[in-house]
């Protein structure tokens, strides 16, 4: 065979010459062991390290944990390497990830052995290079000189931190939110096309971290959104399965090619088997969210398994349940392939008919399982009784590989000492995960990264502007009454244009303000006034937010745009919930446009399915944005760019359509996409939201002119 030398560097280890070849020796045996010959596959490599790793070494292997940046210690005294890696001890219960001791990076690689580290800081991409290589370079000097994987959630899409869902914006190129760039590519597919913007968009974003070395992906969520109130809607392609199930397949071709090799950032589809079918919203992020409900015959296989039959065919590195149970009580018996399903009550990544079952033989899939954080601690739904080496054993016997957000060595340790999983289990895990850090090639010639490439690779014009171009796509037009829109130059002629930006927190939108002007002014197109009294054109963006990701609400997440409204909890008591601030101001504002005969243009910021009742009435235009950019809803209101974007899921009709009785039974099925709840809605009762002008709102609406 003709092997090409691979171009090697080490930083603390030496390099052997065999056969007048180069390889890294880093066990500093001086021969040349398997797992050393970049000339043999990544399998036989790993099958050989696995033979020659102690316990310890494959317990640390199959924990992940957050790791912090040496830039974001605030006291330097508490890192090492020049500031680059954060050497901090953060005692148990300090902080509410704190649910163990943290030790320092050094300390955490040496000693503890771990090798994956999820990564949620957000500084520059020479920065984060920089600190990759650094953790490196200690894992070089370990014992085997095992490398670290570092994964991460999207960096990629526009929002608002939150933690564990975006962790990171702004520094890589910035598209839409999920939502969006399935509203602009299932635009582009209304109009004749394909969903190539959603590839386009992976393929960019795989330049960035392959440059970066963030070597693996948290992403993207498969998940069908059905429950209208579950919390993480904004991170998933809406509600069709066939268009989701394209566009995961995209993702991973895009990122990952069509094998995990050198240059492919592995992903981690999640979250298995569909997270979308919550009781009512809830998320299992906290106890009351802890079950899945299937109530309706065929939907787990009809709805939410094709996303994931289509990610283990385009060949997904891993798979992340999620944590919920399936409820026997509250669902119907679900079959797969003709077989019915047995539906243990524990989550997901406890559950080995699942796992086992359906996503090994049934579909196929070959890579290994990571679970989702704190399954040991915080949500170990349906073990709770269970010790903490129990949960442990628990999860890996049913077919978890990976686990996720723990460093506690202890207590896998404890499992596997105790005999409760089997010696064969654990190298199968450890040949899984270190097949695929050998086919990433970081064992040899991907181990470190240039970080000045990964400056000059994240400020590539072209990224930015296909970003641009899709935040433009993404804007889809719910009503245009009396052809209100496009703004031309002889409709605004001489008339004053008034901005301003809602949100349920009005310091924020004092200061979003101020940006939509900024951004309003640069396009050169309207003269702004900041009376609306004076004008009779009013463009306003509502950024509405409701519930918090991990707190469950008193009550079930309130969809309204509202203020100050009052609800009642669960346990029958009232409390109040704003989802956006300033309504009163608002309908002042549009009130005032409209004495004068003039024209309100309101843009609503679709990250959940919001109830629209209180705010279209007041529009003369609705506009549809998911994260998207002020400026290129500007560009499409005047007229610069054809409105493309369409809705990716269905908005509810009011509060009647998604009541939940006293039972806890909602009136239109959890497990149903909106498109199709009417088929089981009551008598009479539509689900989708209709307008004034009877446009309705359902998947795949969009206008244009």
């Amino acid at each position: 065979m003709n092997h090409k030398q691979p171009e090697l560097e080490v930083r603390v280890k030496k390099i052997i010459e065999v056969d007048g070849l180069k390889f890294k020796d880093l066990n500093n045996s001086g021969k040349l062991e398997p797992y050393k010959d970049w000339r043999l596959s990544p399998k036989e490599r790993a099958d050989n390290l696995v033979s020659l790793m102690n316990i310890d070494e494959k317990v640390g292997m199959m924990l992940i944990n957050t790791r912090k940046m040496g830039l974001s210690q605030e006291d330097k005294s508490k890192t090492s390497h020049n500031g680059v890696l954060d050497e901090a001890i953060v005692e148990k219960g300090e902080n509410i990830f704190a649910v163990l001791k943290i030790y320092g990076t050094s300390h955490t690689i040496e000693n503890m052995h771990l090798r994956h580290f999820i990564h949620r800081d957000n500084h520059s991409p020479a920065e984060m290079a920089e600190w990759i290589n650094t953790m490196n370079e200690v894992c070089e000097g370990t014992r085997l000189g095992i490398p670290c994987l570092i994964t991460s959630n999207s960096r990629n899409e526009n929002g608002e931190s939150i933690f564990g869902m975006n962790d990171a914006v702004g520094i890589f190129s910035t598209w839409p939110g999920t939502l969006g760039l399935a509203a602009a590519a299932k635009g582009d597919i209304k109009n004749g096309g394909d969903a190539s913007l959603i590839s386009q968009f992976a393929e960019i974003a795989h330049d960035e971290w392959d440059a970066t070395g963030i070597r693996k992906g948290y992403m993207y969520m498969a998940d069908t959104a059905t429950d209208p109130r579950w919390q993480r809607t904004y991170g998933t392609f809406g509600e069709d399965p066939e268009f989701i199930s394209d566009a995961i397949g995209r993702i991973i071709d895009g990122f990952q090619g069509k094998t995990v090799g050198k240059h492919s950032i592995a992903m981690t589809t999640k979250h298995f088997p569909g997270g979308g079918a919550r009781e009512n919203g809830f998320d299992p992020h906290y106890k009351e969210g802890k079950w899945n409900l299937y109530p309706t015959a065929g939907s787990l296989e009809k709805y939410h398994l094709p996303p994931f039959q289509a990610a283990v065919e385009h060949g997904t590195s891993s798979i992340m349940p999620y944590y919920s149970i399936p409820s026997i009580k509250k669902s119907v018996v679900q079959e797969f392939e003709g077989e019915d399903i047995p539906f243990e009550e524990v989550g997901f990544t406890f559950n080995h008919y699942f796992l086992k079952n359906i996503l090994r033989d049934k579909l196929g899939f070959k890579g290994y399982v990571n679970s989702d954080s704190g399954i040991t601690n915080k949500m170990a739904w349906g073990v709770e009784e269970l010790t903490e080496a129990e949960r442990f054993a628990k999860a890996i016997i049913a077919g978890t590989d990976l686990v996720a957000d723990t460093n506690d060595i202890e207590n896998l340790k404890k499992a596997i000492e105790n005999g409760w999983i089997s010696k064969k289990r654990i190298d199968e895990a450890n040949e899984r995960l270190l097949t695929e850090m050998f086919a990433l090639g970081l064992f040899d010639d991907r181990t470190y990264v240039s970080p000045e490439n990964a400056t000059t690779v994240v400020n590539t014009p072209a990224h930015w502007e296909a970003a641009y171009e899709a935040h433009k796509k993404s804007v889809t037009i719910l009503k245009n009454s009396q052809q209100t829109l496009p703004l031309t130059a002889e409709k605004l002629d001489g008339k004053k244009v008034y901005v301003e930006v809602f949100h349920k927190d009005s310091e924020i939108a004092t200061s979003y303000t101020e940006q939509a002007r900024k951004e309003c002014e640069e396009l050169g197109q309207f003269t702004l006034t900041e009376n609306y009294e004076e004008t009779d054109l009013a463009i306003l963006f509502l950024q509405p937010k409701s519930g918090s990701y991990f707190n469950a609400t008193p009550g079930l997440l309130e969809l309204e745009l509202c203020e100050n409204k009052t609800l009642k909890a669960l346990d029958g008591s009232e409390y109040q919930e704003t989802t956006l601030s300033g309504l009163d101001h608002l309908k002042e504002v549009c009130d005032s446009i409209h004495n004068r005969g003039g024209k309100v243009i309101i843009s609503v910021n679709i990250t959940l399915p919001w109830i629209l009742g209180n705010v279209e009435p007041l529009a003369d235009v609705l506009i549809a944005g998911y994260d998207t950019f002020f400026k290129p809803q500007f560009e499409v209101i005047a007229g610069d760019f054809q409105p493309v974007g369409v809705l990716s899921l269905t908005l509810p009709a009011s509060e009647a359509v998604i009541a939940v009785d006293e039972n806890g039974d909602c009136v239109s099925r959890n497990d149903v996409p909106g498109y199709d709840k009417d088929k089981y809605m009551p008598e009479g009762m539509q689900y989708a939201y209709k307008d004034n002008d009877g446009n309705v709102y359902k998947l795949g609406h969009g206008l244009t002119y």
